[in-house]
């Protein structure tokens, strides 16, 4: 094995290790805050439908996430099986949205998983970028979209007016398209210390709008089946602040916004009986981000097992040839 091969070995064991230990760390965090009678007082309430739905848009959310990857691979020219494509994916958020920190610790997960293809860790850089940027623009269009159409609804909750809230979707709206011509004009490009990054061209982005709008409006209905019944809320005004607080969330680099998602959702919707909107939001964390949360990490102490075995007999084969 070479320096970098063993360089590569290093990394990947020391990122098992790091990402274990954070795993374990938040999991503890998790199981601390929660209460057993409340989950279970959440889950009668709710009702197999519910959960059944739920758990259907969390899947049909992580279905999007992957076409975020199978983007930035049409821009970055790079060919990967799409098994591998879909396995680092939903690895990478999974965890990232539960430990925080996206950009580190997606780029981690994805470096873990493609590097084995070996795609250089320059591509695993951009294609977190671009995979981020699909993220952020599906997250602009909705709170954009959300302010322009439902301006009135909204402003009975962030108790602005109805015009100033379509002067933000406004603004929101006109960003993106900004952002659409600058990127049409001509190659785009962003340098983050050594890495030169290619933004994505007009297509490309059209396909992030599209994609990322669908995925947030698909984790949005996860938390939307769960409400209490009677809420009389619509989809459209629910989606637009689910956005707004997810991106709060983004920014305060809590572990999967905790604290910060759910204080935005309950004061946004303050008019909802309280503990039906806790328990709502409680489901909501154990069907959207600690179900695949654990199975992320299962599936990942899984993949490095198989990997080191492989590794293992291939050097075992190889001493037997060269004998």
């Amino acid at each position: 094995m070479g320096k970098s091969g063993r360089h590569k070995s290093l990394f990947g064991a020391l990122a098992s290790i790091a990402l274990f230990l954070a795993a374990l760390y938040v999991l503890y965090r998790i199981a601390g805050e929660v209460k057993p009678d409340d989950v279970v007082e959440a889950f009668r309430k709710a009702g197999r439908e519910q959960i059944g739905l739920a758990i259907l848009f969390t899947a049909l959310s992580y279905v999007f996430l992957t076409g975020y990857d199978a983007l930035a691979m049409r821009q970055l020219n790079i060919t990967a099986h799409p098994a591998r494509i879909a396995f680092a994916s939903f690895t990478s958020y999974a965890i990232s949205f539960t430990l925080g920190f996206p950009w580190l610790t997606a780029g981690t997960v994805r470096y873990w998983i493609y590097s084995a293809a070996n795609i250089p860790s320059s591509k695993v850089v951009s294609l977190t970028l671009i995979a981020g940027m699909t993220f952020i623009l599906g997250m602009a269009v909705v709170v954009g979209i959300g302010l322009m159409w439902q301006s009135e609804a909204i402003s009975l909750i962030n108790q602005a007016t109805a015009s100033l809230n379509q002067l933000f979707g406004m603004a929101v709206l006109s960003g993106i398209l900004v952002y659409l011509v600058w990127t049409a004009a001509k190659r785009r490009h962003m340098r983050i210390r050594s890495f030169l990054i290619e933004l994505p061209t007009l297509s490309v982005s059209l396909g992030q709008l599209a994609l990322g709008a669908a995925d947030v409006c698909a984790a949005a209905a996860v938390l939307y089946v769960l409400l209490p019944e009677g809420h009389g809320i619509a989809f459209e005004t629910f989606a637009a602040v689910y956005a707004f607080a997810c991106i709060l969330g983004v920014v305060s680099n809590a572990p999967g916004g905790l604290g910060v998602f759910e204080a935005t959702m309950l004061l946004a919707f303050h008019s909802l009986p309280r503990e039906g909107l806790i328990g709502a939001l409680l489901l909501f964390r154990l069907c959207y981000y600690l179900g695949p949360f654990i199975l992320a990490v299962v599936t990942l102490g899984i993949y490095e097992i198989v990997m080191r075995l492989s590794r293992t007999r291939a050097r075992v084969s190889g001493h037997e040839t060269d004998h």
